[in-house]
């Protein structure tokens, strides 16, 4: 295990560009894709990619909240009192692997927002309290720990699939949760993940000379940041000074902010998405930072790891809206469903799932691309429509592990590059892709 990531880390490392390039590069395999496999000219995929762009506007602006609300509210004193507990627990390198994949895992079972967030900063903090731990190994523990998202509380494909109205539900009806997230098969691989990722882990461990230890140059900006966010307040008695370090003010929208999220969860029931996370980040990180002023500067300091995400959604909004406008998904989804039959049809499903997954990493965006070609054909071949949809967001989650646009939030925290982690990740691709296959196809 340690030879088969220690060659990919190489090859990786060697091959893989910059995400921004990556995205740039796909861009032109799938405009070049479009006009060789289909009846659209070039310029019909220049009107697909320029309709498609600018899709992605409102889902840039949630992540970049995510990362920038999460980073704020884990620099309060008392988060990161409590990080620094946690991260105590393990006493050993081995030991602070396995606790980040853990954690990490669970983290994103109960929402993906919140352990993409939560594993780096947790992952950075364990990395500073036990010497000798490899930093950038620690990051791709977190993010591995990212594959057990689509089978959780928040995976976007099961809980559109529930929602009155989708696009799916003239053809599949609507899929309950008892037949996706509530199942025998998804509770065996969110457990043999939360299970085998750990050993895997621990298996594939850099040691001796080639560990690499955190920056202290990550450790100084740290700090720094720290006192940015608990500098003195200015003591001058004008109103401007008064608001803009009032207890009072801060606790006044905190309050607002969680009436809504209870509200919310009464209307609606526990249905948690990535608004509601960014409400919550929001208001505990200004309750805990105290005043205004001091949340502001936590603030300032985390937006400036958004600058990857604001420049590179757009690219795959455009990927997007190639893919799906063209055909080019149906035409991939369909090669892989002609050769299936009702055994084999979910592992397909999942295979196809992840090639797509390249070019549109998004869940959402898998059951518009997706979704019109694999449930009519699970039906007629009566495959369960729950099982085929979870192929779907099995797919999209598993090859993540090779496709760097979900790290890019954790990167950003992290102070890293794509190329630092996603060696050890292809390797996890190889591991966990034998625990979707044998989930889909046994139980």
């Amino acid at each position: 295990m340690k030879a088969l990531s220690n060659f990919f880390t190489a090859l990786v490392q060697r091959f893989l560009p910059d995400p921004f390039v990556f995205a740039l590069i796909l861009t032109i395999v799938l405009f070049l894709s479009g006009v060789i496999f289909t009846h659209h000219s070039p310029i019909d995929m220049v009107e697909f990619w320029g309709s498609g762009f600018w899709n992605l506007l409102a889902f840039a602006m949630q992540m970049s909240l995510v990362l920038v609300t999460g980073h704020a509210l884990a620099s309060s004193p008392l988060i990161k009192k409590w990080m620094v507990k946690l991260a105590g627990v393990a006493k050993t390198p081995v030991q602070g692997v396995i606790l980040v994949v853990v954690g990490s895992g669970i983290a994103c079972f109960i929402n993906w927002g919140f352990g993409l967030i939560v594993g780096a900063l947790f992952a950075k903090e364990v990395a500073k309290r036990i010497p000798g731990s490899d930093y950038r190994f620690l990051i791709a523990c977190a993010y591995i720990g990212f594959l057990t998202w689509h089978g959780g509380l928040s995976g976007s494909v099961p809980l559109v699939a529930a929602t009155p109205g989708n696009p799916m539900e003239k053809t599949a009806g609507l899929i309950p949760l008892t037949h996706t997230i509530f199942t025998s098969y998804n509770l065996f691989i969110t457990l043999a993940l939360l299970i085998v990722l750990p050993i895997m882990a621990k298996m594939m461990m850099p040691t001796g000379k080639d560990v690499i230890g955190i920056d202290p140059k990550l450790l100084t900006e740290d700090e720094v940041s720290a006192a940015i966010a608990t500098a003195p307040v200015d003591t001058k008695k004008t109103f401007a000074v008064s608001m803009e370090n009032s207890r009072l003010l801060s606790l006044v929208i905190s309050v607002l902010g969680y009436s809504y999220i209870v509200y919310y969860i009464v209307q609606n029931g526990f249905k948690i998405d990535i608004n509601t996370v960014n409400l919550l980040f929001f208001t505990t990180g200004l309750l805990l930072h105290g005043t205004p002023l001091s949340y502001m500067n936590a603030v300032s300091n985390a937006a400036k790891g958004t600058a990857g995400i604001l420049i590179q959604f757009p690219f795959y909004a455009g990927i997007q809206g190639m893919m799906e406008l063209s055909g080019l998904g149906g035409m991939i989804t369909n090669a892989f469903i002609s050769i299936s039959n009702p055994s084999t049809f979910p592992f397909f499903a999942f295979l196809s799932s992840g090639f797509v997954n390249f070019f549109v990493p998004s869940g959402g965006g898998h059951w518009v691309v997706q979704g019109p070609f694999i449930m009519p054909a699970a039906k007629e071949l009566g495959v369960d429509s729950g099982v085929a949809a979870m192929a779907i967001a099995y797919g999209e989650a598993w090859m993540n592990m090779a496709q760097p646009f979900w790290a890019l939030p954790a990167l950003a925290i992290a102070g890293l590059g794509a190329r630092d982690i996603m060696g050890y990740c292809v390797t996890t691709l190889l591991v966990s892709g034998v625990i979707f296959t044998v989930g889909l196809s046994f139980f």
